[in-house]
């Protein structure tokens, strides 16, 4: 009966509520307000739009152009050129200093003193060295023979005293020639030295005496190269042009081609020289650095007399050229 009483008074508020569709929305009919739309950005090739007519007239009224010309947008200052922008001139370098700074907290002399021990130290100091590049034995089917070439030197980084001496011999016939120049070098760039003073010929007899003038250096692409004229005292001119060039094969192992030129101005038969070119020597030498100051190697040598001076070498019962292999050691204190 509960249940029944239930389901009737259920009924009974179902049937009095309204339908759905009866429910008042009357707000819902009214009107919205109207939301002005955007306007659309202008093409930017577009003409400027027209405004209204002015009242009384027909033609539109046009917008006037801005000038900005009158407009104070501020000056911008000109850029001025500056490090390897500036154009090329030739103006002098600036003048070095000559003032010190330490020279204002301590006495001048004490300074004085001071700089010149530290410049002593790094380099300042004079210095030597000996290098004989050439020390070797000749083999050869008509005697044994030896070589050597090598120079000295002592001063600081732009004067020396330099010493130089090349010559050969045989092993039992002696020397056939020496020579001894002892010159004063000078620094005329960082990779050459301009060489003056004598040379003195002990062999071949008579002796010579000469006034020398030469160069010395390190040519482009690491060419050691070296070239002298030389003046007797009798008016007779010599010249000499030779150079080498070391090719690393390891850090130890070192190939060398040679060349040296000979020639003479005038024909000295005293000394078995002709006019011309006198004589010429090419090499390759393969030499192995025990220490940078000792180098033994091996190679070979190809020597050959030329013009009137093979002439005299063919008179005296000699061969005007010889190629054989040499051996020797390179080395230097």
């Amino acid at each position: 009966m509960i249940r029944l009483a239930a389901l009737l008074v259920a009924g009974m508020v179902l049937a009095a509520s309204p339908p759905a569709a009866a429910q008042d929305h009357s707000m819902h009919g009214m009107p919205m307000p109207k939301v002005p739309a955007k306007p659309k950005p202008a093409a930017p090739n577009a003409s400027p739009p027209q405004q209204d007519a002015k009242p009384g007239t027909d033609k539109p009224v046009h917008a006037e152009p801005i000038d900005h010309g009158g407009m104070d947008h501020g000056t911008m200052p000109a850029v001025q050129p500056a490090g390897t922008a500036l154009e090329a001139g030739d103006a002098p370098a600036p003048a070095a200093p000559t003032d010190h700074y330490a020279d204002r907290f301590f006495p001048a002399s004490a300074m004085e003193r001071s700089r010149r021990m530290s410049m002593r130290e790094m380099g300042g100091r004079p210095f030597g060295s000996v290098l004989f590049n050439l020390a070797e034995f000749q083999p050869g089917a008509g005697g044994d023979g030896y070589r050597w070439d090598g120079e000295g030197w002592f001063g600081g980084d732009v004067n020396r005293l330099t010493v130089k001496s090349e010559g050969e011999g045989r092993v039992r016939g002696g020397i056939e020639s020496a020579e001894v120049q002892l010159l004063y070098s000078r620094a005329i760039d960082p990779y050459f030295n301009l060489q003056a003073g004598v040379r003195h010929d002990f062999r071949p007899g008579p002796s010579r005496t000469y006034a020398t003038i030469g160069f010395e250096g390190l040519a482009p692409y690491m060419f050691e190269v070296e070239g002298a004229v030389f003046l007797s005292t009798r008016g007779e001119l010599l010249g000499r042009l030779g150079g080498y060039y070391d090719q690393r094969i390891t850090q130890r192992l070192i190939l060398q081609p040679r060349a040296e030129f000979n020639l003479s101005a005038q024909d000295m038969p005293a000394q078995r020289i002709g006019a011309g070119l006198t004589s010429a020597e090419l090499g390759l030498r393969l030499r192995y650095e025990i220490t940078r100051r000792f180098a033994p190697y091996a190679g070979i040598s190809w020597e050959a007399k030329a013009g009137r001076t093979a002439d005299y070498a063919r008179a005296d019962g000699d061969k005007p050229s010889a190629f054989g292999l040499v051996a020797g050691v390179r080395f230097g204190f």
